[in-house]
C-alpha cells in the first residue's frame, strides 16, 4: 500500500472512531435523560457503551463509558465518580462481545449478569462508601426495606441485594435494544468497522510454538504501563487523602478556635475567680453558660466546650457544659488532669499559647483547642476549652476515597487502554510484522525469495521513528542478501559447470586412448543415472539416495574408468584376449584411479561429496555381490552403493558395445544376462532397478548405437 493511501486510510480510521465515541456517548445520554424523564429507576445509560463494544471494541467502548460520567458529572458531580463502574461494564462488554455479536443466548445471559453485578453489587458498594456508609435515599433503598421485612438479611446485604435486582432489569433491557440496534446496522457499516486498527488490541500474530513460553512484547509494555499507573495512582491517591486529611482537620482547628474566640469575647477575665467560688450564683455566670450552650449547639462536631483554670494542685471548673454522654463537673470543682492537659501541664501553669491537641480514647476521637483568657494586664486567667468530635472525619475519608479511586481508576484504564493500543500500533504489531515475514523469509528457491522481498516492501512500516529505520535497515539488507545469493548461486553453478565439465573432458581423454570404448564415460554416467532415479521412485534404498548424494553420483560417474590413464595402450587396444599378466595389468586401472582420487581429495583438503563417490566408483566398480570381483573382494553390502550401481551400468554398455575383440550383444540378450547374474555379479535391488526402467535404458543404447 502507497503512503498516500495509507493516509487516506489513516483518516477513514480516525473519523470512524471519533463518530464511534461521539455516538456512543450521544445514546448513553439520550438513555439516561429519557429514562429520567419517565421517572423510572432504572437507568439505561450504558447503551451506547454495550454498542461500541460490539462495533469498535476496547479503545471506543472505554472511551465511551469514561467520558459519559464526565460530561454528566458536569450536572451532577456525584455521577462523576461512577467512571470505573462505567469503565469495568465496557471492559466486560468487549469480553462477551464476539459471542453477543453471534446472538449466543448463553453468553447474553451471562454477560447481563455480569454487567448487572458491576452496576448493582460494585455500584451499590461504591455508593455505600461515597455516601459515607449509608446507601442514601431512594427506591432502591425502598425496596431493600421491603426484602428485608421478608427476608431479614441486614440493612447492607438488603441494599446490595435491591441494587443488583434492579440493575439486572436495567441490563436486560440495555442488551436487548443494543442487540436490535447492532442487527439493523448495515453489514457494509460493519465489516468496515471490524477491519479498523483500532478494533483489536492483540499482537500481529500468535507466537510459535517455540516461543510460547517467551514472555511477549506486548505482555512486556501492559505490565509496564499497568505498573507506571498503579505506582502513579497508589502515590496520587495516598497524597490525595492525606492532603484532604489535613485539609481536614485544619478545618475543624479552625472552626474549634473560631468557637473558642468567640466565648472569650463573652467572657470577663476579672470575674473567673467569682466563677469558680460562687458558680452559678455570681454574677453574669448563668448568661456566660448559656452563650457556651449556644456556640456548643452551633456546630455538631463541637462534643465538649469548657472553661478550666490549671493550677498545680489540679484543674479547677470555671464552666461545663453537659451533653446527652457526660454530665458536666460542678464550677469551682478540681479534677485531675486529664491526658491532654498533662502532656501540656508546664505550658497550661506558665499561662503560654497551648497547639491543637488530637486524642483517640474512651471520649472519641476529639481534636482540642485551648484558647488563654487574658485580663488587662496580660496575665492568663483560664483557659476556653473546645473538644471537636472528628468521628465524621472517618467516614467522609471513606467517601473521599472511594470517589478518588473510582473517578482515577476509570481514568487511569482508559489512559492504560489508549497506552497499550499506541504501543501496539506503533511498536509491537511494526516489530511483530518484521518477525512474521522474518520467520517466513525463504532463500532456497528464486520464488521464496522473490515472496520474502515482495512481503517485506509491502509492509511499509512509517512509524517516523526508531521502529521506521530499523525497518528501512532490515529491507535494505533483505534485499542485499537476496542480491548477494543470486549472485553467489550464479557463480556456484557456473563453478558446477565447469567442475562437471572438467571431468568429462579428464574423463573423454582417458577413454580416448582405449579405441574400442568410444562413448562409454557418457553412456554409462546415463544409465546410471536411469538407476539412481528408478531405485528413488521404487523406495529401494531410500535412506542413502538423498537427492545431493545422486547428484554426486552422476556428476563423479564419469571418473570410474580414470585409472585407465596407467595402462599401457598396447593392452587397452589389443585387438585379441589379454594373457594373464596383460589382465592383471588391466585390473590395476580400479586402483591406480583410486590412488589419482585421492591425490585430488588431498589437493581439495575439505569433505568432498563427489571426490568420494569418484573413489568409490574407480576403486570399486569391479567388484562383484557374491564377492569374487576385484580388487578386494568385497561382496554385498559391503560394496558402495555407488559401485554396485556402476557395476551394471559398466557391464550392460560393455555388453551392447563393439569391441576389438567382440561383436555387440543385442540389447535383449544384455538384458537376459543382467537378469541372470543379478545376485551373483550384481546387487539384485539394483539388477531390478535397472530391468524395471527398460524403456529408458533401451532409449540410450539405441541412441548410441545410431551415434
Amino acid at each position: 500500500m502507497s503512503s498516500s493511501n495509507k493516509s487516506r486510510e489513516s483518516w477513514k480510521t480516525g473519523l470512524s472512531l471519533v463518530g464511534i465515541i461521539v455516538i456512543g456517548i450521544l445514546l448513553n445520554i439520550l438513555g439516561s435523560k429519557l429514562n429520567g424523564a419517565l421517572g423510572s429507576p432504572l437507568f439505561i445509560d450504558n447503551i451506547g457503551t454495550l454498542l461500541s463494544a460490539l462495533l469498535g471494541g476496547y479503545i471506543p467502548c472505554i472511551t465511551v463509558g469514561f467520558f459519559t460520567n464526565i460530561i454528566n458529572g458536569l450536572s451532577d458531580s456525584f455521577t462523576m465518580y461512577y467512571c470505573i463502574i462505567s469503565v469495568l461494564i465496557a471492559v466486560a462488554a468487549v469480553s462477551f462481545a464476539e459471542n453477543m455479536r453471534r446472538l449466543k443466548i448463553r453468553y447474553i445471559c451471562l454477560g447481563t449478569l455480569t454487567f448487572a453485578f458491576l452496576g448493582g453489587v460494585v455500584g451499590g458498594l461504591l455508593t455505600w462508601l461515597i455516601n459515607g456508609l449509608n446507601f442514601g435515599e431512594g427506591y432502591a433503598v425502598d425496596m431493600a426495606s421491603k426484602i428485608n421485612s421478608v427476608i431479614p438479611m441486614g440493612y447492607f446485604l438488603s441494599n446490595l441485594l435491591s441494587t443488583f435486582l434492579i440493575d439486572l432489569v436495567d441490563k436486560a433491557i440495555t442488551v436487548v435494544i443494543v442487540l436490535i440496534i447492532y442487527k439493523l446496522l448495515p453489514l457494509k457499516l460493519l465489516n468496515f468497522v471490524h477491519t479498523r486498527s483500532w478494533y483489536y488490541i492483540t499482537a500481529f500474530e500468535k507466537p510459535s510454538r517455540h516461543n510460547r513460553k517467551r514472555i511477549s512484547l506486548r505482555i512486556k509494555v501492559t505490565l509496564v504501563v499497568a505498573l507506571s499507573i498503579t505506582l502513579v495512582a497508589t502515590a496520587a491517591i495516598g497524597v490525595s487523602i492525606l492532603q484532604y486529611h489535613n485539609s481536614t482537620v485544619a478545618e475543624y482547628e479552625e472552626d474549634g478556635r473560631y468557637a473558642a474566640l468567640l466565648i472569650s469575647e463573652k467572657l470577663e477575665p476579672q470575674r473567673i475567680n467569682d466563677y469558680i467560688e460562687k458558680g452559678e450564683a455570681a454574677e453574669g455566670y448563668k448568661n456566660a453558660e448559656e452563650f457556651l450552650k449556644t456556640v456548643a449547639d452551633v456546630s455538631p462536631e463541637i462534643k465538649y466546650v469548657y472553661v478550666y483554670r490549671i493550677e498545680r494542685d489540679g484543674t479547677h471548673v470555671v464552666f461545663d457544659v453537659d451533653t446527652p454522654e457526660l454530665k458536666a463537673d460542678e464550677p469551682g470543682s478540681i479534677i485531675e488532669y486529664d491526658d491532654s492537659i498533662e502532656k501540656y501541664r508546664d505550658q497550661f501553669l506558665a499561662g503560654e499559647e497551648i497547639p491543637t491537641d488530637i486524642t483517640d480514647d474512651e471520649y472519641g476521637w476529639l481534636l482540642s483547642v485551648y484558647e488563654p483568657v487574658r485580663d488587662s494586664t496580660g496575665k492568663v486567667r483560664c483557659y476556653i476549652g473546645v473538644d471537636m468530635e472528628m468521628n465524621r472525619l472517618r467516614s467522609d475519608e471513606f467517601a473521599f476515597l472511594a470517589k478518588i479511586i473510582s473517578l482515577f481508576l476509570g481514568f487511569l484504564l482508559l489512559i492504560r487502554t489508549y497506552a497499550v493500543w499506541m504501543a501496539e500500533r506503533h511498536i509491537i504489531i511494526p516489530i511483530n510484522s518484521i518477525a512474521h515475514v522474518s520467520r517466513r523469509s525463504g532463500y532456497d528457491t528464486p520464488e521464496a525469495r522473490e515472496l520474502w522481498i515482495t512481503m517485506l516492501d509491502n509492509l511499509n512500516i512509517r512509524t517516523g521513528d526508531e521502529i521506521e529505520t530499523l525497518y528501512e535497515d532490515y529491507r535494505r539488507a533483505a534485499h542485499n542478501t537476496v542480491r548477494y545469493i543470486e549472485e553467489i548461486q550464479h557463480k556456484s553453478e557456473q563453478l558446477t559447470k565447469l567442475q562437471n565439465g572438467l571431468i568429462l573432458v579428464l574423463a573423454d581423454m582417458v577413454e580416448s586412448r582405449d579405441q574400442c570404448t568410444g562413448d562409454h564415460v557418457f553412456k554409462t554416467a546415463a544409465y546410471t543415472e536411469i538407476i539412481l532415479r528408478q531405485m528413488q521412485i521404487e523406495g529401494i534404498y531410500a535412506d542413502e539416495l538423498s537427492e545431493e548424494y545422486i547428484e554426486e553420483v552422476i556428476n563423479s560417474a564419469p571418473l570410474h574408468d580414470v585409472g585407465k590413464i596407467t595402462v599401457s595402450d598396447v593392452i587397452l587396444n589389443k585387438p585379441g584376449r589379454l594373457t594373464d599378466e596383460e589382465f592383471r595389468i588391466m585390473q590395476s586401472h580400479t586402483t591406480e584411479g583410486g590412488k589419482i582420487i585421492d591425490k585430488a581429495i588431498a589437493i581439495v583438503d575439505e569433505d568432498s561429496g563427489y571426490l568420494n563417490e569418484a573413489k568409490n566408483l574407480a576403486l570399486y566398480h569391479h567388484e562383484k555381490w557374491n564377492g569374487k570381483g576385484y580388487p578386494t573382494g568385497l561382496k554385498g553390502t559391503e560394496i558402495p552403493l555407488s559401485a554396485r550401481v556402476m557395476a551394471v551400468a559398466d557391464v550392460f554398455d560393455a555388453l551392447v558395445s563393439r569391441r576389438s575383440y567382440k561383436e555387440p550383444f543385442t540389447i535383449e540378450k544384455a538384458l537376459d544376462i543382467i537378469k541372470e547374474d543379478a545376485g551373483t555379479h550384481f546387487d539384485p535391488l539394483v539388477a531390478k532397478a535397472f530391468l524395471d526402467a527398460e524403456e529408458d535404458v533401451r532409449r540410450i543404447a539405441k541412441l548410441n548405437m545410431e551415434l
